[in-house]
């Protein structure tokens, strides 16, 4: 039962990976227009899916939803506050901007054969750790 879970995920990432392929998400020209403001295409991207987003979680709250083991799905509250998600999206942007990647079309450059992607897995995987290391230190 827990194979065919995962046969079902990892068609799932395929079949996302070429909707984001296919749809220029990955596309370092597209992104670099995007924070140029010359460009719609990634806004709209990113509009239909923070409106999917959005609609998928209060069908989830709304429909009492259950996971794939049966239990309820429970969606915390985000905790309050304004300064860190400030912060946290002004590195995500810089980080974004820089390298030209956010980190899930980071897999799919990977896997499309473009081998230089992995010096930026690499600083995502150690600025991750690094954080995971330094979380209980740092302003939440």
């Amino acid at each position: 039962m827990k194979f065919l879970n995962l046969i079902k995920f990892v068609l799932v990432g395929f079949v996302f990976g070429i909707v984001l392929t296919k749809s220029e998400a990955v596309s370092w020209y597209r992104i670099y227009e995007m924070f140029q403001f010359q460009s719609f295409h990634m806004y709209g991207i990113i509009g239909v899916a923070v409106t999917t987003g959005l609609i998928g979680v209060q069908l989830i709250k709304r429909k009492n939803a259950k996971d794939i083991n049966g239990l309820p799905i429970e969606i915390a509250d985000k905790e309050k506050g304004f300064t860190r998600y400030i912060v946290g999206g002004i590195l995500f942007g810089l980080g974004w901007g820089l390298v030209g990647s956010c980190p899930g079309p980071i897999f799919i450059l990977l896997g499309a054969g473009f081998y230089g992607i992995v010096i930026v897995l690499i600083g995502a995987l150690l600025g991750t750790y690094l954080y995971g290391m330094f979380k209980d230190k740092l302003p939440h």
